[in-house]
């Protein structure tokens, strides 16, 4: 197996590092304390090409790899964990459904706009009775004529403050269980849609994490994702990807921990030695890179 990255890869995942370190760094300790939304950073990872990096070009992505986008997204979260998980969902819970499931016309107005950043995109499936459980959906989504009528509660739902479109999953019939859940693509604005709740975290706090609130909210047909009753199949492959990036933000958290450590046991004395000196020390940093490397490999 080749493990050497090509040069675009090396490209991105150095484009990522200069970005974290000249536009997130100088900010990120005040917006993580502010629990400030970096929206302007968050367009410029667009213009970039970062928030819809797997999609086509002919719809506004960047026409990359997984491994380009892993490298990206390990790069962003060494700095700054909360951009990243806000690039993660867009690229993997997003924009992957919609270039997967989505209409030609539903791709023309969201896929587009959100690949390239225009728009920002949420993942509305975990409710406060379905969440390891997410088969037990109880937001419903009733047929009325032209319109699906959703009423329900949606909670830990990321970006779901900022963004202007959300996939939401509902049970259009509760007798068929899993087979009887649907997707649909909600609209910011879209009346009986709101944000309920705001979550306070103990981190990534620059990453909003809201409940959503659906009373008798009105949603075209055409805003349906996929066909009728396949929601919970697009959920679950589309979570599968979801991983992946979750997965590299958390691998860039583990590098910056193991970075901060290596140079605070350089700068720190005791018994007249730096700690980088002491045996149990490179014992317990050395830990780190093994556990560090085979995780990136798994990744």
């Amino acid at each position: 197996m080749n493990f050497q990255f090509t040069e675009e890869q090396i490209m991105i995942k150095e484009t990522a590092r200069r970005f974290a370190e000249e536009e997130l760094a100088p900010t990120v300790a005040e917006r993580d304390e502010k629990e400030e939304f970096p929206e302007e950073a968050v367009k410029k990872l667009g213009e970039l090409g970062f928030m819809g990096m797997m999609v086509p070009t002919n719809y506004g992505g960047a026409g990359l790899d997984t491994i380009s986008y892993v490298l990206a997204v390990e790069e962003i979260a060494k700095v700054d964990a909360s951009t990243a998980v806000i690039m993660s969902v867009n690229n993997s819970l997003v924009c992957y459904e919609l270039n997967e499931w989505g209409t030609e016309e539903q791709k023309q107005k969201y896929l587009v706009p959100l690949a390239s950043g225009r728009m920002l995109g949420a993942f509305a499936l975990s409710e406060p009775e379905a969440g390891s459980d997410a088969s037990n959906q109880r937001t419903t989504a009733v047929l009325d004529g032209d319109s699906y009528v959703l009423n329900g509660t949606k909670n830990f739902t990321t970006n779901g403050l900022h963004a202007d479109v959300v996939v939401v999953f509902a049970s259009t019939d509760r007798s068929k269980g899993s087979h009887g859940i649907s997707a649909f693509i909600v609209e910011k604005g879209t009346p009986g849609f709101s944000v309920a709740k705001k979550e306070r975290k103990l981190g990534i706090r620059s990453s909003d994490t809201v409940s959503l609130s659906f009373e008798d909210c009105r949603v075209p047909v055409g805003n349906r994702l996929g066909e009728e009753g396949i929601g919970f199949k697009i959920a679950m492959k589309t979570l599968d990807g979801g991983r992946i990036g979750i997965a590299a933000q958390a691998l860039g958290i583990a590098q910056a921990s193991l970075e901060a450590s290596v140079r605070y046991s350089k700068q720190r004395k005791a018994f007249g030695q730096y700690l980088s000196e002491f045996q149990a020390i490179q014992f317990k940093l050395a830990d780190m890179v093994t556990n560090i490397e085979a995780a990136r490999l798994l990744t």
